[in-house]
This record gives structure tokens, sequence and C-alpha cells, in this order.
């Protein structure tokens, strides 16, 4: 799992370097790894309120306290911001909202990727305990107006907030008010890539009702399982969705490249400096090169990398794929998300027999199941099927596939007891939504008594 690399600042010449950029990145088999990436939203215990950037408890001094803590972490700033933290090829970033997201290092086993996670969450949770913020284990801030959330001071998520909003009537409670869970995965080969990105794009409904949990808005139940797939589904119809291009017969590397060169662009950095491009595609970007303060600016690899990270599909192709459809959840949840992907994606029988569960679908099937999801979990039906069948489907062949992959020897030990929260979630026929909810209604009205179920 690699970034634009060493070719980085160099002029795009043809379309064909951009497909080649995502065609250097296959990679052997023997050498998969897996990435977790998870958000959490921040609150005063003392309140609720959400946590500023500025001030003696605010999250500009968190990081500077986990800085602190020891382990080595390297400060990034944007100005005299501190906006991140890096160490041993992970990071600690912060989202629009103040949201913390740990973007993981690509490792090799569940066992590790979980460690890696845990570890975090504690250190985290040590480090917050003296400001007297909690994190909260939930898809959608449970109690706040997106008016009423504090902004980060990050010049790309001023241009975002100017931007979005003229295209999804969500899009700023999509930045401030969300958290998710993604987890990214390598592939061999475009014929590889395809396979995986299509059935992890096919099969996202089936996981996002796995995974939905985010039922309440400003303090009252929102009849949504998850708010935030609903949310995702009005921010920008442009970069987010399904892509029902992935599923024709024709779809690989130069079909993303041509959807991708299509998509409006935010913004382009030249030493530093954000230029905003309002409507600009990178097609036109690419063919035409802009007009910089100095002179004429030409599109470079580097630009197209961090382009492809402003495109918000479920599945996400950059150079690996990203799936991102799952609600920030309790800790075991966590766990259980790269699990229930790594037993679909790294073993070919299960990736053939995953997207069978799909493949029928139409492209308004697809939307019809994201809706009902997003609305219902776990018991939702859609596209003629229970969500609650296609789940416990899923789930098995994930496990048959992590079988396979222990007994071929490419990981340590048996992994297939990371999806013991799916299988129990399952069991109970609800989402995690249901069992927040069960919380809330207990709480009568007590946020603080709710804390103590939602918080990690």
């Amino acid at each position: 799992m690699s970034a634009a690399g060493p070719q980085a600042s160099r002029r795009i010449e043809s379309l064909d370097d951009l497909v080649e950029y995502f065609r250097s990145a296959e990679t052997p088999t023997a050498d998969f790894r897996i990435g977790t990436e998870h958000e959490k939203i921040g609150v005063y215990s003392d309140g609720l309120a959400r946590v500023p950037y500025e001030g003696e408890r605010g999250i500009g001094a968190l990081l500077e306290a986990v800085a602190c803590s020891g382990g080595d972490w390297k400060r990034i700033y944007e100005g005299a911001n501190l906006i991140a933290l890096e160490k041993d090829a992970a990071s600690i970033t912060l989202e629009p909202g103040g949201q913390l997201e740990l973007s993981g290092a690509p490792l090799r086993t569940l066992r590790e990727t979980c460690r890696e996670f845990n570890a975090h969450v504690d250190l985290l949770k040590q480090v917050s305990g003296e400001f007297g913020i909690e994190w909260l284990s939930l898809g959608a801030d449970p109690f706040h107006a997106t008016s009423a959330i504090p902004r980060m001071p990050k010049v790309r998520y001023d241009i975002m907030r100017s931007y979005l909003p003229t295209r999804g009537r969500l899009a700023l409670d999509m930045m401030h008010a969300t958290a998710t869970v993604q987890a990214n995965y390598d592939y061999a080969s475009e014929r590889d890539m395809v396979s995986k990105l299509r059935t992890a794009l096919g099969c996202s409904p089936i996981g996002s009702a796995l995974f939905a949990n985010s039922p309440l808005i400003e303090g009252r139940d929102s009849g949504l399982a998850s708010r935030r797939v609903d949310i995702w589904r009005d921010t920008d119809p442009d970069r987010c969705g399904m892509l029902p291009f992935v599923f024709d017969e024709d779809f690989g590397y130069r079909r993303y490249t041509e959807w991708a060169l299509d998509v409006p662009m935010f913004f382009v950095v030249r030493d530093g400096r954000y230029q905003e491009l309002r409507g600009t595609t990178f097609r036109h970007f690419f063919e035409r090169g802009l007009e910089g303060e100095e002179g004429r600016v030409d599109a470079t690899i580097a630009d197209w990398d961090l382009h492809l990270t402003t495109l918000f599909p479920e599945v996400r192709l950059k150079r690996f794929i990203e799936v991102r459809g799952a609600d920030a959840s309790p800790s075991p949840f966590i766990c259980a998300l790269p699990a229930l992907w790594k037993g679909i994606l790294y073993d070919d029988s299960a990736t053939a027999e995953a997207w069978l569960l799909v493949a029928d679908w139409g492209p308004d099937q697809r939307l019809e199941m994201l809706e009902a999801v997003a609305r219902d979990g776990l018991r939702a039906r859609a596209a003629g099927t229970s969500v609650l069948e296609l789940a416990r489907e899923l789930v098995r062949i994930a496990d048959a596939g992590l079988g396979r992959i222990a007994q071929r020897g490419e990981t340590d030990s048996d992994e297939r007891h990371f999806l013991d929260p799916l299988r129990e979630r399952i069991e109970d026929r609800r989402s995690l939504s249901a069992v927040v909810l069960d919380a809330w209604r207990e709480s009568d009205g007590s946020s603080g008594q709710l804390l103590e179920t939602i918080r990690y």
C-alpha cells in the first residue's frame, strides 16, 4: 500500500500515465497487507459539547499532548496550527469537525491491526482524560446540530465547506457530524482489482447494515439505523455513491481514470499554498494546465494522487482498494471490519461467491438497497430479499475465506474469531443502532447516562 511514490512530482504527459499510476501499485499476493482507518467524535464529559481546536482543552492542545506522550511522533503543521501526527507508517489526522482519525500502517495480520487500534484508543483515552474529553463509538454525532459543531482550521476544509453545499444538502453534516471505519486492501493485477472492487462495491450495502450504528440526531431518534449512510447519499453526486460503471464488462483502470478525470477538483497545492478550483475538472487541468501566481501550472502525479483522495464513492480505488461503508463502532467491531473484507477479498473463492450474492442487481436495486439499509439496517428488505439473510451469507463466506487463508499459511493464526461481533448481530437480528436506541430509551433523556454506552 503505497502513495504516489518517487515519481510524484513528474508532469503528467498522457492519460496512460494516470492508468499506470494504478497499474504500478500491483502487489504480489505474498506481500498483501491490510490497513485500517477509523474516525472518532470527541465531546467534553462535562456538558457534552464538541471539542474546538483552540484553547487549553482543545484539539490542538490534545494533539500536542499525544505527541509529548512518547513514541517519537512527527508533528505536521499548517501555518502555526498542529494538524496531524505521523509515526511508523501510521498517522493521526484532524477531520473537519474535530474528529480524529487513525490511519493505520499496512499490516500483515488482523491481530496486528487490532493491536494497533487498541493501543491507539488506550493512548487517546489516557491523554484525553486530562482534558475531560470522551470519544464516541458512533457513526454520527448524536447530540449536536451541525451548526453547533466547531470548525477545524485547515485550508482544504474551508474550500470544501464552500463548494460541497452547492452539490448536496447534507454535505456539511458529512464533514462535521460523521465518523467511519475503512479498510484498505492490495490487488495483484487489473483483473484482481476489478474482481475485488466490483465485489466490495456490490456488497457494500450489506456491510453497511452489519455496522449501522448512528440512529440519533440532536438527542432524539432520527428514524434511521445509519444516519451516516443517509448523509452520504446527499453529499455530492459527482464524487460519491455506487459508481454504476464499475459493474460494466469493460471496467478497469482506464474506466476509473476516465471517471475521476471528469470529477471537479477542490484545489491544487503548490509550495504549501492552496489554489481553489471551483468546478475545474482534472481533465481540464491535465489537458490545459492552470494559471497560477507565477504562470502556468501543469498537472503532476502528486496532483492526481491528491485528487483521488477527494473522491468519496462507497468503495474507492487509489493505489489500493478502500472499503468505506461502515459506521464507527465499538472496539470489537473495528477489528471485525478488516476481518470481514479480508476473508472476502483475499481469497478468490470467497470473492467469487460473495459477488454472486449481488451480481443480478441493477443500478436501481443497488440504490434501493442502500436507502433501505440507511433506514432499517439489518432489518431492511430491498431488491426482493432480506438484508439479514444476505448478511448471514456474507459473514459465512468471509469465515470460510479466512479459514482457507489460514490453511495456506498466509497468516499466523486462524482469524475467524474476529467475526464474532458480526455473528452476534446476526443472531440478535438487529444492527448496533437498535442497541444504541435501547440505551437511549433507558437513559430517559439523560445524555450523561447514554454516554456510558456509546463511548470508547
